[in-house]
């Protein structure tokens, strides 16, 4: 509910596919992720300890697929001239589903995050989309904290399962 909240008081301008901050104290620009972003964001992971990259739905070719599928939903920050911050963000038709939310270390606790997170809602809330879920590792105390200070809720009424169909896709964990 808090995170709602600050979406209604956002205010974005629009230039085209490009959203920025009215608010001229922000030093960061976000826009829809392309996948000309890739390489970008593929180094953005991999600087982040403890990040779960997998091999073909992180490849070049999957996140593009991802794109195809969620042309207008995904997001990127840009300050001083780089990306310091993305969201994979997606949806079925019924809901949205947040993948891969990170803020480059050095830019964390500035905003980027939570703008990040209103962007992508407000992406969603036109796509008719009513609820967003995610997934935090139980390890990833950061991630935990942020979601927790922004009002998302942790659900303690389920177990979530996932079945792997594809065993080539395998799972890599980013040690710095």
């Amino acid at each position: 509910m808090v995170c709602l909240a600050y979406i209604a008081k956002s205010e974005y301008v629009s230039t085209g596919t490009e959203w920025r901050e009215m608010d001229n104290e922000k030093n960061f620009t976000l826009r829809v992720m392309t996948i000309d972003d890739y390489d970008d964001v593929f180094a953005l992971w991999n600087s982040i300890s403890g990040f779960a990259i997998r091999s073909i739905d992180d490849s070049r070719e999957g996140v593009d697929i991802f794109l195809k599928r969620n042309p207008s939903t995904s997001v990127v920050a840009i300050a001083d001239g780089k990306v310091v911050g993305a969201i994979l963000c997606g949806n079925d038709g019924r809901r949205g589903c947040f993948y891969h939310v990170c803020v480059l270390k050095d830019y964390r606790r500035h905003g980027i995050g939570r703008e990040m997170v209103a962007f992508c809602m407000e992406a969603l809330r036109k796509e008719h989309i009513n609820k967003v879920s995610l997934i935090a590792f139980t390890k990833n105390d950061v991630g935990n904290a942020f979601w927790n200070s922004i009002g998302w809720t942790k659900r303690l009424d389920l177990n979530y399962y996932d079945f792997t169909l594809n065993t080539e896709n395998i799972i890599a964990f980013i040690d710095n």
